[in-house]
């Protein structure tokens, strides 16, 4: 027993040593933006282990995300608040139409889902666009984001994110040499597109809450689903 207790006690003492080693290093401002576990979200510092963290630390502080978006020099528009009557509306939105991968028209969002696209586009697509297929994106295909509903547009379950302008759905890109790329035609197969939507897949699992594609079911057979709601979920 007092073996077993002295073992205890050392590795507590590793554990705080550890803590406070860490907790210096945020002071002391050692550690990559992105592995800082108590660091402020930095839309232009390169990923880490806690950017996810980070992103979704700002859902509950919009004052922050705000900040977030202006630091990063990222061209919005802040929104009227629409009070929330039978489920819908929004608070703390913003109207934003993409960076170097522009949507057809910009888009009605909370901050914090705009703050999650630029990572997206800036961390996960262009990236993995260019290192899989040899071209940056241009344009993003989208379905929406605000639209007073429930989900599935049916009428015994509960209200969508996209009820509070918290969700997207994305569709397709196009490539900066023309070449388009569908979730309905893409996605599945074993083609540098079908494997780029995979990724595309996975790193907006790391960013976002809810993540919901063709492998889950077949009302998302031709898009990406993405929420900062609630729950959580990756298909």
């Amino acid at each position: 027993m007092r073996r077993l207790l002295l073992l205890m006690g050392a590795l507590l003492l590793l554990a705080g040593l550890g803590f406070g080693g860490l907790w210096l290093a945020h002071v002391r401002g050692w550690l990559p933006k992105g592995d800082d576990p108590w660091g402020r979200l930095d839309l232009a510092a390169p990923p880490g282990l806690f950017t996810g963290r980070q992103l979704r630390a700002l859902i509950d502080d919009p004052l922050a995300c705000v900040a977030v978006l202006k630091a990063a020099r990222i061209d919005f528009t802040a929104m009227a608040d629409q009070p929330i009557s039978e489920g819908c509306g929004y608070a703390d939105a913003v109207r934003w139409q993409g960076e170097k991968a522009r949507f057809r028209e910009p888009l009605a969002l909370t901050c914090t889902m705009a703050a999650g696209l630029v990572l997206f586009e800036r961390q996960v697509l262009q990236p993995a666009a260019t290192a899989m297929l040899g071209s940056p994106v241009t344009r993003i295909e989208d379905y929406g984001t605000y639209n007073c509903r429930n989900i599935g547009r049916e009428e015994s379950r509960r209200r969508s994110e996209h009820a509070k302008a918290n969700a997207i759905d994305l569709a397709g890109f196009t490539l900066a040499n023309g070449h388009r790329i569908t979730v309905a035609h893409d996605w599945g197969r074993k083609t540098p597109e079908g494997r780029l939507l995979a990724r595309l897949r996975d790193g907006a699992c790391g960013l976002f809450k809810v993540v919901l594609g063709p492998d889950f079911n077949a009302d998302h057979r031709d898009h990406f689903h993405i929420d900062m709601g609630p729950f959580e979920a990756c298909r």
